[in-house]
């Protein structure tokens, strides 16, 4: 009960400054953070959270699947259809180069075996623009930028998830495991996707029949049932659930759009939810014991995944792109570790891998500093395209319309 009452607490506080943060370098999601590195045993001792508590991966797991089941309600399938390549090159090429970058920092600089440091690199790989919400929610930031920030975030998490759990599997003293084989691995996805695609078409169906139908003030509860039902269907199978969250938002807005639009204010409100309390659980770990854990060498590489692998990963995979020399560079820094980096991260910790205790701790420190920089730098950054009103507050051009984790083609939001 102490941890709803810091909860309740702290999203109290984050409301009341959301205006000053939607217009400053101050973030919500720090507060929250930050709200659960205090109240943990390194600080106050009000909360005893620890990286194998069971709380830590259900909350994360499930701010995951909610912010990708709103966010691709935000994917315009004919504008991803007419602007593909620059996301393309951003996960053909950006994100296998920040892999193996960060793959061979991690062996030399942390001295972890191949194996493990390569499964740093995958973990590492996925960027949540959730953290740097003023730059992919704001209609005035150019939607070619926008675009790109969103697709790429949105399918990283299910193309760097086989390569985590292949990784695992080589790692682990009982390596060769059918049940971490490459078929088990593609039939998951295969699952993910599928049902992803198939139950909101399925429930599109079910509510053009004549005797059934939702009257206007359960629409919004559609949506949410769909989802509920999909999170359930896909653990009870085994099936990747962030890829099936994803698309089923995705096929959702295109065959439903009025169930979108009911269902709009709610998915965020839920999102940002989850969003916030597995970011005041994540920070109850950051205790000074892990953060004394990494080494000097640890934090090197934790510095240069940041501020070089990612920007000069996604700079390489974009030349030759008709994005402006700024776009690239916007681009190329928000590549902010999120939700994904902390559902895997917490798989390699449970995996029982002999080097999981340092590979998961230089995996926690990396996504701490990555929130920290990259959603106090979106608003600032976000300024130089000339914007002056703020998406999402009083006087802002798209006032109605916000974004949980990535970019919207129309719409934008404040800062997070």
């Amino acid at each position: 009960m102490v941890l709803v009452v810091v909860f309740g607490a702290a999203l109290l506080v984050s409301v009341l400054l959301s205006g000053l943060a939607a217009r400053t370098v101050l973030s919500t999601s720090f507060l929250f953070l930050v709200g659960g590195a205090l109240v943990s045993d390194g600080f106050l001792g009000l909360i005893h959270i620890t990286p194998d508590s069971e709380i830590v991966s259900v909350t994360a797991d499930l701010a995951l699947f909610a912010v990708l089941f709103t966010d691709g309600m935000y994917v315009s399938l004919p504008k991803l259809r007419a602007n593909w390549r620059n996301p393309a090159r951003a996960l053909g090429l950006g994100m296998p180069l920040a892999f193996v970058f960060m793959a061979l920092v991690t062996h030399y600089l942390v001295d972890l075996d191949w194996t493990t440091s390569f499964l740093v690199g995958a973990v590492l790989a996925p960027t949540d623009p959730v953290f740097a919400s003023a730059i992919v929610g704001r209609a005035e930031v150019p939607a070619k930028l926008r675009q790109l920030l969103n697709v790429e975030s949105g399918i990283n998490d299910g193309l760097a998830l086989p390569v985590v759990l292949v990784l695992i599997a080589a790692a682990s003293p009982t390596a060769g495991n059918a049940d971490a084989s490459g078929s088990t691995i593609a039939l998951e996805l295969v699952l993910g996707l599928a049902f992803g695609v198939l139950l909101p078409l399925v429930v599109n169906g079910l509510v053009r029949f004549r005797l059934l139908g939702a009257e206007p003030k359960l629409q919004p509860l559609l949506p949410l049932a769909t989802g509920i039902i999909l999170y359930a269907a896909c653990h009870l199978t085994h099936a990747n659930p962030y890829l099936a969250a994803f698309s089923a938002g995705a096929v959702l807005a295109h065959t439903s759009p009025e169930a979108k639009a009911s269902f709009e204010p709610l998915g965020e409100a839920l999102a940002e939810l989850t969003k916030f309390a597995a970011l005041l659980v994540f920070g109850a770990l950051l205790t000074p014991r892990l953060l004394g854990d990494l080494s000097w060498g640890g934090y090197a590489a934790v510095i240069l995944a940041i501020f070089l692998i990612r920007p000069a990963s996604l700079l390489l995979s974009l030349l030759g792109t008709r994005i402006s020399r700024k776009e690239r560079l916007v681009a190329a820094w928000f590549g902010p570790k999120g939700f994904a980096s902390v559902v895997y991260g917490l798989l390699v910790l449970q995996s029982g891998i002999p080097q999981a205790e340092e590979a998961f701790t230089l995996i926690a420190v990396c996504i701490a500093i990555s929130i920290i920089a990259h959603s106090s730098t979106d608003v600032p950054i976000a300024r130089a395209f000339d914007v002056e009103d703020l998406a999402g507050i009083p006087g802002g051009p798209d006032g109605d319309h916000t974004g949980s984790k990535g970019l919207q083609p129309l719409g934008g939001t404040g800062g997070t």
